[in-house]
């Protein structure tokens, strides 16, 4: 079925064999090995059906780019095959294919050329593309004059000029402006209703959860987990920021032997209301988030929250260390995992308040901010960090850890309550 694709045990190595002979007689006698090896992607397998949108993470370097140029024959690969059915559009490195001394359009006839199209239907389409990539005067001038924007503009416009089978896109959209990127993707949003298949490289962890229902999270040139976009973004941000966390059995469960309820009941942490034990937990220890309350008109831990309503969010942490700079965070998404708002203690008091603790000590930090959502479940994420707001030390975040309900009725459209108001006067 076209817009399959279906990789096996794909990897490649770049391999130094210290002189041509030794190259050659390896072709004859499988014995003789390179004298240097470095794998850049190894043992990678996954498939992907027809109409599906996957989103690709993994930090500089872990091997995305080169797993895009294997799937698409820009590169052949040291092991396993790829199986693509029906036609392929792929944007990787930007402006790659495209030779700076010809033009945009000269550029769009060739790289629609090389995919496959007639010189008929390239004709018909041409005003599409230059209509779409919008750079005026500069698609008949050399593409060297372009800057990075403008190649990202017409590089797109031409790979999805035809709506392929399968399209692949590799950070070509970072380098455009907010209405560009919007333009972007909606024509994806389009094609993935008429059945394109998307694979998406990008750092951006909230186009990966609005725009893929599934990701891959690379890591060193391997296939580290294939899950939800917000599963694998929680691995990924972990991977960023994380680094160094040691987890036990007990990181689910606040320590019960100093855990004090914020309403004064003794209780573990998992049993709270809304508590989700899918909760993702990292940091590099020396503190320890071991309770949370929320509370709203009053009552604590609301089963429903009604929208608007000012509601307070407490979590209470314990330091295995002293430190003389904190800064506690908080974070609301979307069940699906879009990131709606995040505030931390230094951007709330704009600096004003530092926060220190001494080993031993329990602070309980809290944040108020009304609920100006519609109807919907939403998700709470707390985190308690050290150092400069530029290079933050995470020592302990509780990721997705409260599922909160919230009802309104019927009086806007959309995620968050902007209260417009509204008047008409008659024109005379």
């Amino acid at each position: 079925m076209s817009g399959e694709l279906h990789v096996q045990n794909l990897g490649k190595s770049y391999r130094q064999w210290g002189s041509e002979w030794r190259r050659v007689a390896s072709w004859f006698f499988p014995f003789i090995k390179p004298r240097e090896e470095h794998w850049v992607l190894k043992d990678v397998s996954f498939s992907i059906g027809p109409g599906e949108a996957v989103g690709i993470v993994g930090q500089n370097g872990a091997g995305k780019s080169t797993l895009l140029k294997l799937i698409t024959g820009t590169t052949s690969p040291t092991q396993g095959q790829v199986q693509l059915r029906g036609r392929v559009s792929a944007i990787l490195e930007l402006g790659m294919g495209f030779n700076p001394d010809m033009t945009g359009r000269q550029n769009a006839y060739h790289s629609a050329g090389l995919m496959g199209y007639s010189q008929a239907d390239i004709e018909k389409t041409m005003s599409g593309i230059e209509d779409f990539a919008e750079v005026g005067d500069y698609f008949d001038q050399p593409v060297r004059t372009y800057s990075s924007g403008m190649q990202s503009r017409v590089a797109f416009a031409v790979a999805t000029a035809f709506r392929p089978d399968i399209l692949i896109v590799d950070e070509a959209l970072s380098v455009g402006d907010a209405y560009f990127q919007a333009k972007c993707y909606e024509r994806i949003a389009t094609y993935k209703e008429q059945g394109t298949t998307l694979l998406l490289v990008t750092h951006s962890i909230g186009d990966i959860v609005k725009h893929c229902n599934r990701a891959l999270f690379i890591r060193a040139g391997r296939l580290v987990m294939d899950d939800s976009p917000r599963d694998v973004s929680n691995l990924y941000m972990d991977e960023l920021f994380g680094k160094g966390r040691k987890k036990t059995n007990n990181d689910n469960v606040g320590d019960a032997s100093s855990l004090e309820v914020l309403s004064g009941v003794e209780e573990n942490f998992h049993t709270r209301l809304g508590y989700r034990k899918e909760e993702h937990r990292w940091g590099n220890g020396g503190a320890r988030i071991l309770d949370y309350l929320v509370r709203a008109n009053g009552q604590d831990y609301p089963p429903v929250i009604e929208s608007n309503t000012l509601t307070e969010f407490y979590f209470k942490v314990q330091f295995d260390a002293d430190y003389d700079d904190l800064t506690a965070g908080f974070l609301i998404k979307t069940h699906d995992g879009v990131f709606l708002y995040g505030t931390n203690s230094f951007l709330s008091t704009e600096g004003k308040q530092i926060i220190s603790a001494k080993k031993g000590q329990v602070i309980i930090f809290k944040f108020v901010l009304p609920m100006t959502l519609n109807a919907g479940h939403y998700m709470v994420s707390f985190g308690i960090a050290t150092g400069p707001q530029t290079t933050l030390e995470p020592l302990d975040r509780r990721y997705d850890s409260v599922l909160l309900s919230v009802e309104r009725p019927m009086g806007f459209w959309g995620l968050v309550d902007l209260e417009a108001d509204f008047n008409f006067e008659i024109a005379k």
